[in-house]
């Protein structure tokens, strides 16, 4: 019915001026006409050209003022010639209205504020605002339905080029002050109206033929392929996508780091619980249970369940010990190590307490050299920034074996990063709770000319060792570093929230190149 409209019509005039107007005369959708002429067009049966138009609406604001009455007129009114209080006058309007009306009614001078009585300082004042939105709101509602009645107010053509969607008289008496009044009270608020001008275009006709476009059987059985009309094949045009899989950047630095890993024969922890216990995220590290980190302000504490069930209990004597009165050439902390704040869930604040579980487990068989890695996510209580967010990626390594030194690491960690492409390396002695001695790691960066941080380390101290069961005689050397730090350099991402989290671009994903960590 529209393309029969559509065509019809400018097969006797020639031009469809405005959709919007052409839609309501034959009574027809204006989605339907303007999808129907984006379709003609597309066939070039027509030439339409975008009509934009700009019209107000009211606010729901707006519109509680034009039922209502504006804020200033409604405090007016309620303030008697003989004069009211402060409070039994604010005490009749919501507080958004009596803010609003106080403002107002005293800005356009209708009313004298003292320090505990209001007075008027005009008897009668007419409600504008109110006017205002009334006017725009019945343009809103009563479109002109007919050329016929538009035309009984001014001709055609100087209508097209001024209407705005509402009617005449609205353009006419809300004038451009009085809009930009009512917008900065955000009472009303703009919306674009889009059409089309339709004209003939260069294959116009007044009935499309419908095009084939297949050679079907049918076609060469009957005879009739000699006058059917083909639709031109489009060899330019592109085909539909292929929808697949694509891996996120973490994911694939992290695959090269877990290869790295592999080659340098090291085997993977089983990291699947992301709540742990107090206990075996920071008692079994020896870090002291006054220690800032432990508080909720860095850590987050889990509600329910908010206690572990259970933890083997000679261990947790001997890990008590060992924090109050010391043991194997340590004096301890001194102070009275609490069961309660042992047994509090969190969500793990780094994988090392998945790194103390499997040296327990180690220990309590007959001890055997190990090399473990981790690559799994961890959670703080930290606030979210270019550089930092509340959970991210943590790397971790450790090797367990006797005879092991501060040498040993430093070569470990020369051949693990070279391996990473970063041969040059600095170490600066650091500080950890768990770790004596222990090392930041410091790699030069040549993009940015200087030297990162890109991680830490140590040797994990006697405290955290002996207690479990190890031999004497057996050290442990760790180090640690973050995924996303190396995963941002590689990939040219100076924000943390564009790489991981809810903002992540997808088409990031679609496109990033394979990761190239260690190839030249």
């Amino acid at each position: 019915m529209a393309e029969e409209a559509v065509l019809g019509y400018l097969e006797k005039n020639e031009e469809i001026s405005d959709s919007g107007i052409f839609a309501e005369e034959k009574g027809i959708s204006h989605d339907e006409i303007v999808n129907i002429i984006k379709s003609l067009n597309g066939f070039r049966l027509v030439d339409a050209q975008d009509i934009k138009r700009e019209r107000w609406v009211l606010t729901h604001e707006g519109d509680m003022y034009a039922e209502h009455g504006s804020p200033e007129v409604q405090l007016f009114l309620a303030v008697p010639p003989e004069g009211t209080t402060r409070e039994e006058l604010q005490g009749k309007f919501e507080p958004s209205i009596y803010k609003i009306g106080c403002t107002q009614a005293i800005k356009n001078k209708w009313i004298e504020m003292g320090k505990s009585a209001v007075s008027r300082k005009v008897q009668h004042v007419d409600d504008r605002v109110r006017d205002l939105l009334v006017q725009i709101q019945k343009g809103e509602s009563s479109r002109l339905s007919t050329r016929q009645r538009l035309e009984s107010i001014c001709s055609f053509d100087s209508l097209i080029q001024s209407w705005n969607g509402n009617s005449i008289d609205i353009i006419e008496e809300v004038g451009a002050q009085d809009i930009d009044a009512l917008k900065r009270r955000k009472l009303i608020s703009s919306q674009i109206w889009k059409g089309f001008s339709v004209k003939k275009g260069p294959n116009y006709t007044p009935k499309r033929k419908k095009m084939a476009t297949d050679l079907t059987r049918e076609h060469l059985q009957r005879g009739d392929w000699k006058e059917i009309e083909f639709k031109e094949y489009n060899f330019l045009a592109k085909g539909q996508p292929t929808d697949g899989g694509c891996l996120h950047p973490l994911l694939k630095v992290k695959r090269q780091i877990q290869l790295i890993f592999l080659q340098m024969g090291f085997e993977e922890m089983a990291t699947n619980n992301f709540v742990e216990s107090s206990f075996w995220n920071f008692d079994v590290l020896f870090q002291p249970q006054q220690h800032p980190a432990r508080d909720s302000h860095d850590t987050f504490f889990l509600k329910e369940p908010s206690t572990t069930r259970s933890l083997p209990e000679d261990y947790v004597e001997r890990v008590k010990q060992v924090h109050e009165s010391g043991g194997y050439g340590s004096k301890g902390y001194g102070y009275e190590w609490k069961r309660e704040e042992a047994n509090k869930n969190l969500l793990r604040t780094h994988t090392t307490a998945v790194s103390s579980r499997m040296l327990y487990a180690l220990a309590q068989g007959k001890f055997a050299p190990k090399k473990y890695y981790s690559i799994d996510r961890v959670f703080r209580n930290e606030a979210v920034d270019r550089t930092h967010l509340a959970e991210f990626h943590q790397i971790e390594g450790l090797i367990c074996d006797r005879g092991l030194t501060l040498g040993h690491l430093i070569g470990v960690l020369e051949d693990f990063f070279s391996r990473l492409g970063m041969s040059k390396l600095k170490f600066k002695p650091a500080y950890n709770p768990y770790t004596e001695p222990s090392m930041e790691i410091f790699s030069y960066h040549e993009g940015l000319q200087k030297w990162v941080e890109i991680g830490n380390s140590g040797m994990f101290r006697p405290e955290m060792l002996r207690p479990m069961g190890l031999p004497e005689d057996v050290q442990v050397i760790a180090w640690g570093l973050s995924l996303e730090r190396p995963t941002m350099i590689l990939y040219g991402i100076d924000n943390i929230r564009d790489l991981f989290g809810h903002k992540v671009d997808l088409s990031l994903i679609k496109r990033n190149p394979i990761c190239r960590i260690g190839l030249n």
